[in-house]
């Protein structure tokens, strides 16, 4: 028996969209009455249902008993920033008033506002008693991770603030929510009303992922879970190399699933043959594996090599004209940034170019991806605790230094915040990206929705230190016009020849372009139509890949690049400067 809190989680790219719809419509077909919400501030609810939505609940069509919704950041961004300084409106002049809208105009006060409306869902009844299920498709493990004890970390906040103040303006908005932030941490770790549902591939990196999050979940209550092994496959044509190694690849990593996931109660899916849009094709998901396979595939299911976009080498070759400047990997969770990113870090380093590789994903797995010592590369991780410790004390260092017991207090006080991991993180990735004046450097970011608010707090904090000279270190002033300065900056948007990872990257590319910032290239990454397989099953999905590499190489694209789909990992320097030129 499902419960009432359905959470699907996991690391990008595993399918927490596609099953969490299925889901949805499976208990809607069963006649219940179901809310299905995105938590995810770059979520493809809309991509994979076929449905425009917004932040209020709508009937998805074809699916009697069936509402979804996505949780707007910016839509409850403004709705909170009207909450706070709306009842200042005719008290205060205008240039006061303008200067609290900018302060509430981070990533921050949006990160909080999407938590509010996630929590008025969890904690009031009220705000879902016309549905017997509220299912949350949520975004990629770290975000969820942080989304999920946000509870706690407000709630401490405000137990142990005393001067009413916070980097959201008074607190007087956030002690009103203290009771329903305690409701949304009491229906969490109730296991009769809240089931965690983590989704993993058959995959080591996606495993590790899942038993990451599932250790840190049951850390803050939530111990309901369940694992999903979506993606499982088993070859029809077992002489064929790239169905053997896929096969043999997924029961590898089944084989040494971490301990911690051995013991949930698990269900594997089978992978499918296409793309999983559209109401028809999500009901076939949980569907026996029979049923799934579907039509004969097309008979243009493999393409020459020569046909398609030209190898990741010829990127590398355009980006080292520079000698220096930073790289960024950016896209949805799953397509492979972090492989794309490792691959062109190994490579200029062999061309002897000093390289430094870093990440912005909390779930980064830079470090393991090339597993082995490459002579003039290092490697990094923007950690978020580090970060924070190292602010607090610069902090405490010079603006503490003076202040009276009380003062240094206070502004300990101040530092709890959770929003001082925001400016943490983001001063961090300022240094990051200054270090590429020196040489190269590779930055793997974290999924779409998590580099989308990186990069309002960039315009945010860049409009800030444009308006007022300060002590405000060198290498945020300089932050924005860097990333704008294609002479510098190298984006590459990374994708699966498949809709959802295409839609979302071509919305990135819109998002860049509005903050002023053009994409570099385009990376297509694991192609089976570049493989030649001759798998039935894999053909499909093969034939499925054409129309959207070419809308991607004739439409979206200044320069397009095409990773075919390897048997073997791409882990450790050889096998990265082989992906290169495959």
């Amino acid at each position: 028996m499902e419960t009432r809190f359905l959470f699907f989680t996991g690391k990008g790219g595993v399918g927490k969209t596609s099953l969490s719809c299925a889901t949805a419509l499976r208990l809607a077909d069963a006649g219940r009455r179901v809310l299905l919400v995105s938590t995810d501030p770059a979520s493809n609810l809309d991509d994979v249902l076929q449905v425009g939505l917004g932040q209020e609940p709508q009937l998805v069509p074809g699916a009697p008993g069936l509402m979804a919704a996505n949780l707007d950041p910016e839509a409850a961004a403004a709705a909170y920033r009207e909450k706070v300084v709306g009842p200042y409106r005719d008290l205060l002049p205008a240039e006061a008033v303008a200067s609290m809208e900018e302060q509430l105009s981070g990533a921050c006060t949006m990160e909080i506002a999407a938590f509010d409306e996630f929590a008025g869902l969890l904690g009031n009844p009220e705000a879902t008693a016309d549905f017997d299920h509220v299912i949350f498709d949520t975004a990629p493990t770290g975000h969820t991770l942080r989304l999920l004890s946000l509870p706690s970390a407000w709630q401490g906040f405000i137990d142990t603030n005393v001067h009413g103040g916070s980097c959201l303006g008074p607190l007087a908005g956030l002690q009103q929510q203290r009771e329903l932030y305690r409701a949304a941490v009491a229906a969490l770790s109730d296991g009769a009303r809240t089931t965690l549902l983590l989704v993993s591939r058959p995959e080591q990196a996606a495993l590790a992922e899942a038993a990451r999050a599932s250790h840190e979940l049951a850390e803050l209550g939530v111990r309901n879970q369940r694992l999903l092994i979506n993606g499982v496959f088993r070859a029809q044509n077992p002489t064929d190399a790239m169905a053997a190694a896929l096969e043999r690849r997924g029961r590898e990593a089944l084989a040494a699933m971490p301990a911690a996931l051995a013991v949930l109660p698990a269900k594997e899916i089978p992978l499918v043959p296409r793309s999983l849009v559209g109401i028809d094709a999500l009901r076939q998901v949980l569907a026996p594996a029979a049923s799934v396979v579907g039509a004969p595939a097309p008979a243009a299911a493999t393409a020459d090599r020569a046909e398609l976009p030209q190898p990741l080498l010829t990127l590398a070759d355009a980006i080292e004209v520079q000698g220096r400047g930073v790289v960024m990997t950016m896209g949805k969770g799953g397509v492979g940034k972090t492989t794309v990113a490792a691959a062109i870090a190994v490579e200029l380093a062999a061309r002897g170019h000093k390289v430094h590789l870093s990440t912005t994903d909390p779930a980064a797995h830079v470090a393991a991806t090339v597993s082995d010592g490459v002579p003039g590369l290092t490697i990094s991780r923007i950690d978020p605790r580090a970060e924070v410790a190292a602010y607090t004390a610069e902090v405490m260092r010079t603006a503490g230094q003076g202040l009276d017991p009380e003062g240094r207090a206070l502004l300990e006080e101040d530092l709890r915040s959770p929003c001082t991991e925001e400016i943490a993180v983001f001063r961090a990735f300022a240094e990051t990206v200054e270090a590429g004046r020196d040489g190269f450097v590779i930055l793997d970011t974290a999924p779409t929705g998590h580099t989308i608010l990186l990069l309002d707090a960039t315009q945010t904090y860049h409009r800030e230190v444009s308006a007022k000279a300060d002590n405000t270190p060198e290498s945020v002033r300089q932050l924005l016009p860097r990333l704008r300065d294609p002479a510098f900056t190298h984006i590459l948007l990374v994708t699966l020849p498949e809709a959802t990872p295409v839609f979302e990257a071509d919305r990135l590319q819109a998002d860049l372009r509005r903050a002023g910032i053009e994409p570099f290239a385009w990376v297509i990454n694991q192609s089976l139509l570049a493989s030649g397989t001759q798998d039935p099953l894999l053909r499909q999905r093969a034939a499925h890949e054409r129309p959207l590499i070419t809308k991607v190489q004739d439409q979206l694209s200044r320069r397009c690049a095409l990773v075919p789909w390897l048997p073997d990992e791409p882990v450790g320097a050889n096998r990265l400067q082989q992906m290169l030129q495959a």
